[in-house]
């Protein structure tokens, strides 16, 4: 029957070659991937030197304010705040020497996003610390909060926040306030949501002419494409319409922009740089932190996006050879789904030979320890 086919004899012969080489790519690719570290899950406060060694005196209180949405609208679909974006804010916060409260519109137990795959030591410490699991489910209504209590506001993200931050009164004047008297105010990813609607007391929208960045159009429309739909509205170009000059970074990577006492992060890999940088707003050094794997993993990803694949290596070798700078290979695998979901092909060979040659450097250097 084949010899009669020509046409269908190679084009199965095609088929079957494809699924062999994605076979033994999937193959190929999994042996890329760092085994998971199960220890992580049990990883303690009281065993993070950061979080319980030369903690400064006590310089005040900071409130961080989650959402209280567990639903995407009417689509459907579960949210809540993410719990790496608070707990990683609140170890550096409290690190150097300021008590975290949290609060959400409604106040008791939010719900609450975890996502195992981003999930590191600070974020699993988070879970098993019993006074931060004291308070995240017992959060303050937001309309019980005394402002006068703190020095500064962290808005957490979350896609919840899209819906019950933006027509908050009490949030929209406890934003307002702070501005006017100079306290700081953070926000990442989802959470610059809280300030769009905020007004000044002279009737000028509180983001005319501010730097903010937050969570993408590209970055939402990536995973979910109907998100104008879902949303009240795109985060970005809201931001755009109240008057803010908006500063985005490369996809699903740190960014992070500083007005004045106004501090705001594009996406849950900001965390970190907003919250220390809120510490240093509030007129303190930050203390010294050790850098993650996937700070470090995010480093080389911008280097490869500003300066090009060789830049990327020449990092991956410099870190595999020193010990004390781990960095997530994982990450930049994901890195390179992301470019093969967004149909850039050259990003994604890029990205996986880049995985490649870091598991290499890995081996080598274990090898020669």
């Amino acid at each position: 029957m084949l010899k009669k086919y020509p046409i269908l004899k190679w084009t199965l012969i095609t088929l079957a070659s494809l699924i062999v080489l994605l076979v033994s790519f999937g193959f190929w690719f999994k042996s890329l991937i760092p085994p998971q570290n199960k220890q992580i899950a049990t990883s303690l406060v009281e065993n993070l030197p950061y979080v319980t060694e030369n903690i400064p005196a006590h310089r005040g209180k900071i409130l961080a304010v989650v959402t209280s949405t567990a639903t995407m609208g009417s689509s459907g679909k579960s949210t809540g705040y993410e719990l790496t974006e608070l707990a990683r804010a609140y170890y550096v916060f409290q690190a150097n020497g300021f008590e975290v409260d949290v609060a959400s519109p409604l106040g008791g137990k939010p719900p609450v996003v975890i996502d195992d795959e981003d999930m590191g030591a600070y974020d699993f410490a988070f879970l098993n610390d019993p006074i931060a699991q004291q308070k995240t489910s017992n959060t303050i209504a937001i309309k019980d909060v005394v402002e006068e209590d703190y020095e500064a506001v962290f808005f957490v993200g979350g896609k919840g926040a899209m819906f019950d931050f933006p027509e908050n009164k009490k949030i929209q004047a406890l934003i307002r306030n702070y501005y006017q008297s100079n306290k700081v105010i953070g926000a990442v990813c989802h959470g610059p949501a809280a300030l769009v609607n905020v007004t000044l007391d002279d009737g000028r929208s509180l983001l005319e002419n501010k730097s903010v960045s937050s969570f993408t159009n590209e970055e939402e429309l990536l995973l979910i494409p109907d998100a104008a739909s879902v949303f009240p509205f795109l985060l970005q170009d809201k931001l755009i319409a109240q008057g803010a000059r908006f500063n985005p970074g490369a996809m699903y990577l740190e960014k992070m922009s500083h007005d004045q006492n106004l501090v705001t992060g594009q996406n849950p890999w900001s965390v970190w740089a907003v919250a220390e940088t809120m510490v240093r707003q509030l007129g303190h050094t930050p203390k010294f932190r050790q850098i993650t794997g996937e700070e470090n993993a995010v480093k080389i990803l911008n280097a490869y996006h500003e300066q090009g694949a060789q830049k990327a290596r020449e990092m991956i070798k410099e870190m595999s050879a020193d010990a004390k700078t781990p960095f997530d290979r994982l990450l930049i695998a994901k890195h390179g789904i992301i470019a093969a979901m967004r149909g850039k092909i050259g990003q994604f060979y890029d990205l996986i030979r880049l995985t490649s040659f870091a598991k290499k450097m890995e081996d080598a250097q274990a090898e020669y320890s």
